[in-house]
């Protein structure tokens, strides 16, 4: 969301659009979603809602931001448990029919538009990012996984680990339309700490 100079924001209303935004885009999808529609619905002028946000792209997008942000890494005492948790937490919210839809609507629109994909990096990717950071830290701190020496290379792997548990779930949930559960979970997260080559006994 821009910054602007002026009278201090008010949350509640923050959230009142954001809320009004995400059922518009279940109601409407993303080609009758308007920023009128969502002024009317959330009960505020249109000039409140242009002095938050000067698109529907980068107000769709801070509406899907809302919901990942409410991912948490439990601390439950292994990498392996922390992983799995985090999987099925992030599968229970693409169950939500407002998480679903909007984060579908804003990728698709996405691959047309430059802008958009670059709002989506900064207010969804990189803020999520700070989930892998936590838990590599934690990981190594109870000495599951090494430190590294070479920043570039560890945060060259955090990208990879984030696109990896990221798009599995996403993939398998919204994609093949396959339940995410403590079955797939489990597996998925033995594989991603494993490899795909079987440790030797």
């Amino acid at each position: 969301m821009q910054s602007r100079t002026g009278r201090p924001r008010s949350a509640g209303t923050d959230t009142a659009i954001l809320d009004a935004t995400r059922a518009a885009l279940v109601e409407l999808g993303w080609s009758k979603l308007t920023m009128g529609d969502v002024a009317v619905r959330a009960g505020v002028a249109k000039t409140t809602l242009y002095r938050r946000w000067s698109n529907k792209n980068e107000l769709v997008v801070d509406a899907v931001a809302v919901i990942f942000d409410e991912l948490r890494l439990p601390d439950l005492g292994s990498l392996d448990a922390d992983v799995q948790a985090v999987v099925l937490q992030f599968a229970a919210l693409l169950e939500r029919p407002e998480a679903r839809t909007a984060l579908m609507a804003v990728v698709a629109e996405a691959t047309r538009d430059e802008a958009l994909r670059r709002r989506i990096r900064s207010a969804i990717v990189d803020r999520q990012k700070r989930l892998v950071l936590e838990g590599r830290a934690r990981a190594q701190a109870r000495g599951e996984l090494p430190y590294e020496d070479d920043p570039a290379r560890a945060a060259l792997r955090a990208d990879l680990i984030f696109d990896v548990i990221a798009g599995a779930v996403v993939h398998r949930a919204l994609v093949s339309s396959e339940p995410v559960d403590e079955a797939w979970a489990r597996d998925f997260t033995a594989l991603l700490l494993s490899g795909l080559t079987p440790s030797v006994p």
